[in-house]
C-alpha cells in the first residue's frame, strides 16, 4: 500500500522531538538541591552524593524519555529516594545477619546458682521433680499430683522434705564459703 503525498501537504513525521532541556543544564541546576535533600534523609553527605549521582546516571540513560515528563526533577528525586531506601534496607539486613553470626559470650553461673544446682542434684528424684515443677515451672500441688499420678498429700510431703533438705545443704554451703 502506497501513500500519495500531496504537494504542499504537511511534511513527514521526523520522529521523536529532541529533549527541550539539555541534560547538562538540568544536572547543574538540580544536583546540589537533591544532595541537600538526601543528606537530610540519610544523614551522610557522601552517601547522599552517591545516591543523587546514581539517580542522574539512570536519568541520563533514558534522557529522551525522562526529559519529556511533566516534571523530570520529580522522577530523578523519586529514583534517588528509592535508592536511599533500598540501601538502608540492605544495610539493615546485613547488620541483622552479622549480629546473628556473632559469637555471644554468656557469663558462667554465679556461685549461688552452682550451689542450688548441686543441692538439687543431691535430692531424691521424686523430691527434685516436685521442687522443680512447683518453684521453677509454677505448677500447683494439684497439677503436680495429677502429672505424677499421686495424691496431693504425697506431693506436699515431697515438697516439705525437699525444701528441708535444700535448706540444710545450702546452709552448709554458705557456712563453707564464710569459713574460706
Amino acid at each position: 500500500m502506497t501513500r500519495d503525498r500531496r504537494v504542499g501537504g504537511p511534511p513527514p513525521d521526523p520522529g521523536p522531538e529532541p529533549p527541550a532541556v539539555a541534560f547538562d543544564d538540568f544536572y547543574h541546576a538540580h544536583f546540589r538541591g537533591l544532595v541537600v535533600q538526601l543528606t537530610a534523609y540519610t544523614g551522610d553527605l557522601g552517601q547522599a552524593q552517591d545516591l543523587v549521582q546514581e539517580a542522574f546516571c539512570r536519568a541520563y540513560a533514558r534522557w529522551d524519555r525522562v526529559a519529556g515528563y511533566e516534571d523530570p526533577l520529580a522522577w530523578v528525586r523519586r529514583v534517588a529516594w528509592n535508592l536511599g531506601h533500598s540501601r538502608w534496607r540492605r544495610l539493615r539486613t546485613a547488620q541483622s545477619w552479622l549480629l546473628r553470626q556473632r559469637e555471644t559470650h554468656v557469663a558462667g553461673p554465679n556461685p549461688d546458682r552452682v550451689a542450688v544446682d548441686a543441692a538439687l542434684d543431691r535430692l531424691p528424684p521424686k523430691q527434685r521433680r516436685a521442687v522443680v515443677l512447683h518453684y521453677l515451672a509454677d505448677l500447683s500441688v494439684a497439677e503436680i499430683a495429677s502429672q505424677e499420678q499421686v495424691a496431693e498429700g504425697t506431693v506436699k510431703s515431697w515438697l516439705h522434705r525437699g525444701r528441708t533438705a535444700l535448706a540444710a545443704q545450702l546452709r552448709d554451703t554458705t557456712e563453707e564459703v564464710r569459713d574460706a
